[in-house]
């Protein structure tokens, strides 16, 4: 909510000493006078007046009584003891001005009783013009009064200030009482009676916008009417008194609603316009004002006349204003506060960004540690949370979260305004969690309004406000969570709040529809009918106090309908189902264009056409729906997440009803396009992915994350050679991008406010180098040549560009059916393998048995040699060497295996009709990339095969497999904390290093505590592959903190990724759980060899599950002894990994001549996987 300010004039009077002043001050232009061809032209526009006392400067306007003649529009004060004055003269349009020394000589002896004053000259820098300043110096005469009034002032104005700065009702109700006595013992007769009254009234409006009290606005207003009564027509002060009543009146209409109260105040404050003639003092304070209570008319109102009639006012307000004016601030926040309510009604962007100029302008012109400070960054944090709102950019709401940070940061503790703050920041994070789910967001907002209700006393005529605000964030959580102790939490805040609301209160509609809302919630959930029947209640009395044309009145049918449709859905009643669409209709026809709100609503009628039509069952309800979904999809503003979910319901609609429409492709694409608006690069990547991992798409959704932040570290040599700065730039951003999104701590963890402000100051930068590398983006894309530029491959692309030795295959399992799509270098159109045998519930089924079979074969982490070795012999015991325990074919790792090669991996072999190897020993030439999604992509495809009986064969008699997820330096840690020690490593190691000094490659070994987390990074940018042999452990929930574990601490992806590899070839990992995607995601796009992969490196050898230290490093030394032994001869003490996967093929074809045929044996191989290519 902005905090508005109004220029009331209130400050104490007392009992001053006679002071001298300034009367008429006028400058002539003697030349000017009488000569109308005069050409040469001096216009003052100011006179500034330094050494009055405490301020800097003062600034009197001048106006033009006469040619050649400018006057001041009120007297000059000059305060006892000033010995001298310096004035400068401002000329309309020159910076430069005339300046002119005043000695107290000047304004003492018999100058006062001169008619003229003394003339005094003063030159400009360019010219020798005579501009004479002229003044009556006179005796201003304050009445005295006893010693114990004067006591008395000076306390009410103290206790007055100290209430201001804590809120203790108790000093100002002391200081009413005081000022009561003061009016009670001044005479009717006294000048300042009209003083003294306004002073009291002032008093009782401080106390009421504090209690909400109407008798202390009542008594203020009675008085303020007096005041005026009271000042004589030309007084200087009646226009000041004039607005001061008006903004009485003006409280009272906002309480109220009472439109007699509004159209009052209007008068009384054009009337302080009127008085106050050009260059005078009060007229921009008086149009300050009257634009204030034009825009509380539209507030009620919605009468976009009213708002226009505001900002003219406010507009000249501004442009009256003296520079150096004090109040400039103030007023260009209210000017700032008139173009964002014309913004969210009609949504033109134009008018958001002028009330963020002004409102930056208001920030920019008051200086640190002044105490409206907060008060105007907070209102700039509010204008940014409005854009977002509408707009959904991410940016704006991270402006405003820091924004917001600092005014609360800034506002002591025991200030009046802080609980008020305290709820709008945690109305910025209920925004942003609206929109990115993430429950840090929400969790912020509860904790910050919770502490604003604690902070407000009972009584208080902001705590229905901030009851009402909290609990809007509890029902907000319950949506996501669906714990229904939020939402009894949010019914309970909301009843107090409508409870503690009069009944003419201006809120009470929007406080009723909020209620109704979460009665509507509680009926969803428990099905009581009194609870929907309490919710269409409260909504429609909710409509009907507000007026035709209010800007609410949208917001309010469009629950009106959704209650009445959610009534329909029980009762059948076609009535119920009307009375929802039709207010649904007239929301959405109130609903300007380009407004935020516009997807939800289009959301909110699709929905109800398409209930409607499930008991109609008419085509044309059917099509309602349809069209109102495609609307809602295909908005230009608003929401993408809600764009996005209505594109899916579009394209689900049209495949049910109408399968052979080619609008179905259509609504498909437009969902994937908004993929990438859904996790932006101003997210961390821990958030985007847990985004997009809940997204059921292929290969743009399912390596997106991965793909934004590899995309970080593209190559740019050709743009580089184009535009060398450009690419400057663009390494600049991408780099500090990179950084910014691999982790961010969310304020709500820090405690301290000085944190909380610097952790939203770096959720700010990250934003901000999105933004700009998205301009960047948009810059290269206009160079001839680079229109592609780091843009995701088209279909079209990739089908161009497919690897010649062998197939891409993806597979979908869904509910309805499962399916391959084989890609083929050379062949245009893809080919569509349907797996009929297959399901996603035996997907489930299969990923069930395997981890049942793990769990009982094999532990979590590489085992020691001893271990496995004990193990081994206790199974070769039971089963033979080259034996099997009777029914193992029937069930388990086994029955797994060959059902993924009856159902998925032989039908699609058998349409690409390849050519089983029948020597073993044989390596095939043809290499298959699979692309398994949602459950399969846990199930190991590359080994799927009959291993028993006669008739054995498997996808390795047949291709090369690799998963696809789009120097040699060695490290051993063989004993690391809270783990078991695995000696096997330092053998592995120690042997493969051994291997390489014999063939000439180039390598390092570093083991034990000579390899730490902090140096291991630094050599894998020295060689272009890597083999780490040590314990690794994932982390679903933030991707970038899986890791390898060492001696002396982890070495996190987050770490690896922010190195610069650009040599990386091939990475091994010889360790546990460095593939395996965990159950909670729904791809295998997060895993340890994935992040590699993002990391640089080309190609993984990586594996499903923990492996044996037994075996290890027999894998890996026929791994490299292959991969060795098929270089290029011309390739020096380096090698490359072209061949890998052919590399792994061999050793785990070694590997399996050398185990027998038991479901351990087979899980020994099996989570050997190749990644890349």
């Amino acid at each position: 909510m902005a905090e508005q300010q109004s220029s009331p004039n209130s400050s104490d009077s007392g009992n001053e000493e006679s002071v001298i002043g300034l009367k008429d001050v006028a400058f002539r232009d003697s030349e000017r006078r009488g000569n109308s061809e005069h050409n040469d032209e001096i216009t003052p526009g100011e006179l500034r007046i330094f050494g009055l006392g405490g301020e800097y400067w003062k600034s009197f306007q001048l106006y033009e009584a006469s040619p050649g003649e400018w006057k001041t529009s009120s007297p000059i004060e000059l305060p006892p003891g000033v010995v001298g004055l310096r004035c400068i003269v401002e000329q309309d349009g020159r910076k430069d001005g005339r300046i002119i020394h005043l000695g107290c000589s000047s304004w003492k002896d018999d100058t006062s009783e001169s008619d003229t004053g003394i003339t005094k000259t003063g030159r400009i820098s360019d010219a020798q013009l005579c501009l004479p300043m002229l003044w009556k110096s006179v005796e201003i005469a304050t009445p005295k009064y006893p010693t114990h009034i004067l006591e008395e002032l000076a306390c009410s104005k103290m206790l007055r200030g100290e209430f201001k700065r804590t809120g203790n009702l108790a000093n100002i109700s002391e200081a009413i009482s005081i000022r009561r006595r003061i009016v009670e013992v001044t005479p009717e007769d006294d000048a300042n009676l009209a003083a003294m009254l306004n002073n009291l009234a002032m008093s009782f409006l401080d106390r009421f916008e504090h209690t909400g009290d109407l008798g202390d606005l009542a008594d203020a207003t009675s008085l303020q009417t007096r005041v005026v009564d009271l000042t004589p027509a030309g007084h200087e002060d009646l226009p000041s008194r004039l607005y001061n009543l008006g903004n009485s009146l003006q409280h009272h209409f906002k309480r109220t609603g009472e439109l007699s109260d509004i159209a009052r105040a209007i008068s009384v404050q054009m009337q302080a316009v009127d008085l106050a003639p050009e260059g005078h003092v009060d007229r921009p304070a008086a149009f300050n004002n009257l634009g204030n209570s034009y825009q509380a008319v539209f507030d009620r109102t919605g009468n976009l006349s009213d708002l226009t009639n505001a900002i003219s006012a406010l507009s000249k307000s501004v442009c009256l204003a003296p520079q150096g004016d004090a109040d400039l601030p103030s007023r260009l926040n209210n000017l700032g506060n008139s173009f964002l309510r014309r913004f969210e009604r009609l949504g033109n962007l134009a008018d958001a960004a002028e009330a963020i100029s002004l409102q930056i302008q208001a920030v920019h012109l008051t200086p640190k540690g002044h105490a409206d400070l907060p008060t105007w960054l907070m209102n700039l944090g509010g204008s940014f949370q409005s854009r977002f709102e509408q707009m959904g950019n991410l940016g704006d709401v991270a402006e405003s979260i820091s924004l917001q940070t600092r005014a609360v940061h800034l506002t002591p503790e025991g200030h009046t305004a802080l609980p008020s703050r305290l709820v709008n920041l945690g109305n910025s994070f209920l925004c942003r969690f609206e929109q990115t789910g993430n429950l840090g967001d929400i969790a912020g907002s509860i904790s910050l309004q919770t502490h604003a209700v604690h902070l407000t006393p009972e009584g208080h005529a902001a705590l229905p406000s901030q009851l009402m605000n909290l609990a809007n964030s509890f029902v907000s959580r319950f949506e996501v969570t669906k714990d229904a102790s939020d939402l009894s939490e949010a019914i309970s805040l909301q009843t107090r709040a409508v409870d503690l609301t009069p009944a003419l209160h201006a809120n009470l509609p929007s406080w009723l529809n909020n209620l109704g809302i979460s009665f509507l919630k509680r009926f969803q959930c428990l099905g009581n009918m009194g609870d929907i029947a309490e919710a269409i209640a409260r909504q429609n009395h909710a409509v009907d106090l507000t007026p035709k044309g209010h800007a609410d009145l949208s917001i309010l049918r469009t629950n009106l309908g959704n209650s009445y449709i959610v009534l329909f859905g029980c009762t059948n009643n076609p009535a119920d189902g009307k009375d929802g669409i039709s207010n649904l209709v007239q929301a959405l026809q109130l609903t300007p264009e380009m407004h935020a709100e516009l997807p939800p609503r289009y959301m909110n009628l699709a929905s109800a056409w398409f209930q409607y039509f499930t008991s109609s069952h008419r085509s044309d309800h059917l099509d309602a729906s349809i069209s109102n979904y495609k609307s809602a999809a295909t908005c230009t503003s608003g929401s993408p997440r809600t764009r996005l979910a209505g594109a899916i319901c579009w394209a689900k609609l049209l495949n049910s009803f109408y399968p052979h429409s080619t609008s179905v492709l259509t609504a498909f694409g437009a969902a994937l396009d908004l993929v990438t608006s859904i996790a932006g690069l101003e997210q961390t990547v821990q958030h985007r992915y847990t985004m997009v991992g809940t997204l059921e798409w292929l290969e743009q959704g399912r390596c997106m994350v991965w793909g934004q932040q590899s995309q970080l570290r593209a190559p740019l040599d050709a743009l580089h050679a184009q535009d060398p700065a450009l690419a400057d730039r663009i390494t600049f951003v991408s780099g500090h991008l990179e950084n910014a999104g691999s982790s961010r701590q969310h304020s709500g963890t820090e405690k301290s406010w000085d944190g909380k402000v610097l952790l939203e100051d770096e959720a700010l930068k990250q934003s901000h180098l999105a933004s700009e590398w998205d301009f960047l983006l948009t810059r290269v894309r206009d160079i001839p040549g680079f229109e592609s530029f780091l843009q995701p491959l088209r279909c079209s692309t990739i089908l161009r560009h497919l690897p010649e030795s062998g197939p891409v295959v993806v597979i979908n399992a869904h509910g309805d059916q499962c399916d391959a799509i084989v890609l083929l270098a050379g062949l245009y159109d893809p080919l569509h393998v349907k797996l009929p045998d297959f399901s996603l519930a035996k997907a489930r089924q299969y990923r069930h048995d395997l981890n049942t079979q793990l769990c009982s074969h094999h532990p979590h982490a590489r085992q020691p040699e001893t271990i496995v070795t004990e193990y081994w012999k206790t199974c070769e015991g039971a089963a033979g060497r080259y034996g099997r325990k009777p029914g193992a074919g029937t069930s388990g790792i086994h029955l797994v295996l060959r059902n993924l090669w009856n159902e998925v991996v032989k039908p699609i072999l058998d349409v690409l009709s390849l050519v089983r190897l029948d020597d073993s020993s044989q390596v095939p030439l043809t290499r298959i990339w699979w692309c398994p999604t949602g459950p399969l992509s846990f199930l190991p495809l590359h080994a799927a095969g009959v291993y028993e009986g006669p008739h054995r064969e498997s996808i390795m008699d047949y291709a090369v497999s690799s998963e696809d997820v789009s120097g040699l330096f060695l490290v051993a840690q063989p004993e690391v904390p809270h783990a078991a020690p695995i000696p096997g490593t330092t053998k592995e190691v120690g042997s493969i290093h051994d291997m390489a000094v014999r063939n000439g490659i180039r390598s390092m070994r570093l083991d034990r505590e000579n390899a730490s987390a902090t140096s291991c990074p630094d050599f894998m940018e020295q060689f272009s592959s890597i083999h780490l042999a040590c314990h690794a452990s994932q982390n679903a929930s933030n991707p970038l903190q899986s890791r390898f574990l060492f001696h002396d601490g982890h070495l996190t992806l987050n770490t690896i990724m922010q190195k610069n590899l650009k040599n990386a070839d091939l990475a091994f990992l010889s360790a546990c759980e460095t593939s395996t995607g965990e159950e909670t995601l729904a791809d295998e796009a997060v895993h340890l060899a994935a992040g590699m992969l993002a990391a640089g490196y080309r190609r993984v050898v990586a594996t499903m599950w923990s492996i044996s230290d037994l075996h290890a490093p027999e894998v890996a030394n026929d791994f490299y002894e292959f991969l060795w032994a098929h270089r290029d001869k011309d390739s020096g003490t380096g090698f490359d990994g072209t061949l890998s996967a052919y590399a792994l093929h061999h050793a785990i074809r070694n590997l399996q001549e050398n185990l027998d045929n038991t479901e351990l044996s087979l899980l020994t191989w099996i989570p050997y996987v190749h990644f890349g290519y």
